[in-house]
């Protein structure tokens, strides 16, 4: 995280005496002012106003300052926070040509590895290569429609898992997504506990969370400190990147080789990868291309899914009436016999919007950086090339002039009432934007309303009692750049004999 020592103190004065002194020499009037925003200090502006814990909140405090647009100044790194949604979709929609670039990021990007990523990719030939590939595959609910089968007997699996320890709910709600993801990612079936894929996927995803959010690190403002050797004082940052990349790489390597010896052994399970390799021959840049796209899919759906999920518990166990109105609805639609599928979503409206509501109460990445590619002037204000933008994801979902009481778990909330049109699907919003929009949205969706569906179906979930106390869980989510909620305890057990019955069926096999 950000540590100013000493030596980091006489990096950031000489470079900002630096950039204050080019700038008097080169800089030219603008064509239209900045938004309005905190005012910064001499030489390095806003350096110290830039939030580390829980940003969303300080940006949104910015946003009802300042409006939908605020603007801040770090060493001449341009930074702007929109915190209307208006706003926000008609710069990273409507001109998405110049508003769908990625920042170069020294510390998570550059030394961490995660510049091959999708994520990080900058606007180009290969970003397009990349959004093919996942399009193609998973771009649709059509498309993802052959992959079903597997969310449903994993998500069963998930079930007994539960069932069987349910004081590790959090455990079993991330060796599913992981089960999942690289079943779909690679034709791989993860090993009943301690798989070595989910956790190298594990790690991976905690030192991302942890280490990836631009500005922890003072490299991300001086670029030179990426120069500096590992064994200087207050380059601690560069042992962190190095084990970062070393995890990320290893992510990437050791599953791609396993599908790739799978085919060549010709045993290999339909999947992402297979797709993309089947019958081809590749070269030097299109396999770089297919290892990467697989593991920002596996990368990407291995931490997402289990965040909402975590927090679908969460809420059912503050909001037990919303549980029984989605237990009677799935009751009456699919009886007591089976197990809910996908081919009953249609036909469960109340069980949707409560999966939307999932997506909405708990904001599992609070915002997404773009980058532009041209000066631009929106409604007024000067927005030059290569500025951050930073779209406050967390407050639009928590907006009250878009959502009633925001605070409060509501799935109607989507549905038309008393003349009030339905309030906004949060999905609008919550996959990020334009073309950086999240090209596994689909698969995201599919898990959570799976799981969604399946628990509702089985289980009873609610608050924990211990020493005749009701245990209330606190709502408090993490900072990092996917957002978990704090651990918590709640009961789960089966809603009856037949439910119990239903989860102890044999899975089926793929």
């Amino acid at each position: 995280m950000l540590t100013i020592t000493n030596v980091t103190w006489l990096y950031l004065c000489l470079a900002g005496i630096g950039v204050y002194l080019v700038k008097q020499v080169f800089t030219e009037n603008n064509p239209a002012p900045y938004p309005p925003g905190p005012l910064g200090l001499p030489l390095v502006g806003n350096v110290q106003d830039i939030p580390h814990v829980k940003p969303w909140l300080t940006f949104a405090e910015w946003g009802k300052k300042y409006g939908p647009i605020s603007h801040v100044n770090v060493l001449g790194q341009h930074i702007f926070v929109l915190n209307s949604l208006k706003t926000t979709m008609e710069m990273l929609d409507k001109k998405s040509t110049v508003y769908s670039d990625r920042p170069v990021v020294p510390m998570s990007g550059e030394l961490m590895g995660y510049k091959h990523t999708l994520g990080y990719l900058r606007y180009g030939e290969r970003l397009r290569l990349y959004r093919k590939n996942f399009h193609r595959i998973i771009g649709s609910r059509a498309a993802l429609a052959v992959y079903n089968p597997i969310e449903e007997i994993e998500t069963h699996r998930f079930l007994k898992c539960v069932l069987a320890k349910p004081d590790q709910l959090q455990g079993h709600i991330r060796h599913t997504a992981g089960a999942i993801i690289l079943r779909i990612s690679y034709g791989y079936e993860v090993k009943e506990e301690n798989d070595p894929f989910v956790f190298l996927a594990e790690r991976a995803l905690d030192q991302f969370s942890r280490f990836s959010i631009t500005g922890d690190f003072m490299v991300d403002f001086l670029p030179c400190l990426a120069k500096v050797p590992e064994w200087f004082p207050g380059a601690g940052f560069k042992r962190i990147a190095r084990e970062c990349r070393e995890t990320l790489e290893e992510m990437a390597a050791a599953p791609y080789k396993f599908a790739k010896d799978q085919m060549a052994a010709g045993i290999a399970l339909k999947s992402f990868t297979l797709d993309l390799l089947d019958g081809r021959t590749l070269s030097a840049e299109e396999d770089h291309i297919v290892k990467w796209s697989a593991v920002s899919l596996y990368g990407g759906g291995a931490d997402t899914s289990v965040s909402a999920i975590y927090s679908f518990f969460l809420a059912m166990t503050l909001f037990p009436d919303v549980q029984k109105k989605a237990q009677a609805e799935i009751d009456a639609v699919v009886g007591p016999d089976r197990l809910p599928s996908f081919a009953d979503r249609a036909s469960l409206p109340y069980t949707e919007a409560l999966a939307k509501e999932v997506l909405r109460w708990n904001v599992v990445v609070a915002s997404a950086d773009h980058s532009t590619t041209e000066d631009d002037i929106h409604n007024g204000y000067y927005i030059p090339k290569g500025s951050l933008i930073i779209p406050n994801i967390w407050f639009m979902l928590n907006d009250p002039q878009t959502y009633a009481n925001p605070s409060e778990f509501n799935p109607e909330r989507f549905f038309a009432k008393d003349g009030k049109e339905p309030e906004t699907d949060p999905r609008t919003m919550c996959f990020g934007f334009g073309r950086r929009i999240c090209p596994g949205q689909h698969l995201a969706d599919a898990s959570i309303w799976i799981s969604t569906a399946m628990s509702l179906a089985v289980f009873d979930i609610s608050k924990v009692v211990e020493n005749g106390v009701e245990i209330t869980p606190e709502v408090d989510h993490s900072s990092g750049f996917i957002s978990h909620p704090k651990p918590f305890k709640c009961s789960i057990k089966p809603r009856s004999d037949k439910a119990l019955g239903l989860v102890q069926q044999d899975v089926k096999h793929c």
